[in-house]
């Protein structure tokens, strides 16, 4: 005899496990795999028909995010070959889900073998050992960043089908050293000119010399990435849980090493007035400034949208440190192996994916609204 309740049960459940490998309402982005498995990939479901699709659009985006680029990241060395399985035919997409994957060909698990019976400190080794039961020391396994590739395949599309809408992200901070510009001074066209991916050519040679030289120290840092979007159309976003912005942090925030979010004026509207942070209208709807970053009420009002990500340094570091085992015994370990000194330069093309994947979402919604 069927039991309801186990049903009921397992579905809840099994809802549940995979709402967090799942993003997007109608525009939805699944991923699989880990980082020293067989590959990694993902399933792009709710694509329309008839888009077509531009490949070597997609490998360069892939380009920007892989590892063993420049000196001042990982030297882990893997192409990012997307091969499409499914809902792709004849160069366009066919409205099915679309299925890819990402083999990883250049895993070196035995540089992990040294942590198989400690946790890392500010690793999610801990908390995944605590919540399952067992865990993947193999850089990370689920944890590890490489998922995140899956996520720049997907943003490739997404930005395919945003025509007109513009994204543009660029490292704004590392540690201490910060573009002093607005956005609106700086040439994006400069952002891939050099490798720390920073339009403003003098802050991007300090910021090179300081990523290089914490590298020589066996350290990392962190900084911040600058993204802004531009052509948004009025009314996007939706009230009142599935804002804008709301989606917007949920998805850099889900960004491995991400620690903040703010978007328009951010944290610096704490100190202001009313009367200095309203952005007064012109006739035709636009405002004179945009200290809102282009959402107002959790939807897009036509101006730029402007936001910061704030990334930590990595946590694996080449010095030291005191950790503990499964038993909670103190032990001493030091980093081994390949690993990006500071992240923000490999986490523009992932910055803009997951924006572009917000705003898929939100095109497609508003579409289904208006019928």
């Amino acid at each position: 005899m069927i039991n309801e309740n186990s049903i009921l049960k397992y579905t809840f459940v099994e809802n549940l496990y995979m709402a967090g490998n799942t993003f997007g309402t109608l525009f939805k982005l699944t991923t699989f795999g880990e980082s020293h498995g067989e590959a990694i990939g993902g399933i792009i479901d709710g694509c329309p028909s008839g888009l077509p699709i531009d490949f070597k659009a997609i490998t360069l985006e892939m380009s920007r995010r892989k590892p063993g680029q420049s000196k001042i990241t990982t030297q882990r060395k893997e192409d990012d070959e997307v091969r499409f399985l499914s809902g792709i035919f004849e160069g366009k997409t066919t409205g099915t889900p679309i299925g890819f994957i990402i083999e990883n060909t250049n895993q070196k698990s035995k540089d992990y073998s040294h942590i198989k019976d400690v946790y890392r400190p500010s690793h999610a080794d801990f908390t995944y050992d605590k919540k399952y039961g067992n865990r993947d020391y193999r850089g990370g396994g689920r944890t590890s960043a490489r998922e995140t590739a899956c996520r720049v395949a997907a943003g490739a599309i997404a930005k395919q089908l945003l025509k007109g809408i513009k994204i543009n992200a660029f490292v704004s901070s590392v540690g201490d050293i910060y573009i002093d510009k607005p956005y609106q001074d700086l040439d994006f066209s400069k952002i891939e000119s050099n490798m720390v991916r920073c339009p403003d050519e003098v802050s991007a040679k300090k910021m090179i010399a300081r990523i290089e030289e914490i590298k020589k120290e066996g350290d990392t840092i962190g900084g911040t990435v600058m993204c802004v979007l531009q052509n948004v159309p009025i009314g996007l976003g939706e009230p009142v849980f599935d804002k804008l912005h709301a989606q917007l942090g949920k998805a850099m925030l889900s960004i491995n090493a991400v620690k903040g979010f703010e978007y328009g004026a951010g944290f610096c509207s704490t100190s202001m007035k009313g009367s200095e942070h309203n952005d007064l209208f012109n006739e035709d709807g636009s405002t004179k400034t945009n200290l809102s970053g282009g959402i107002q009420g959790g939807i897009s009002n036509g101006m730029d949208i402007y936001f910061r990500v704030a990334f930590k340094p990595v946590a694996t570091i080449m010095q030291k440190q005191q950790t503990i085992d499964p038993n909670g015994n103190i032990i001493e370990m030091q980093g081994k192996g390949r690993h990006d000194p500071c992240v923000v330069p490999r986490a523009v093309p992932i910055v803009e994916a997951m924006a572009a994947l917000v705003l898929a979402d939100f095109y497609l919604i508003n579409k289904v609204a208006k019928i």
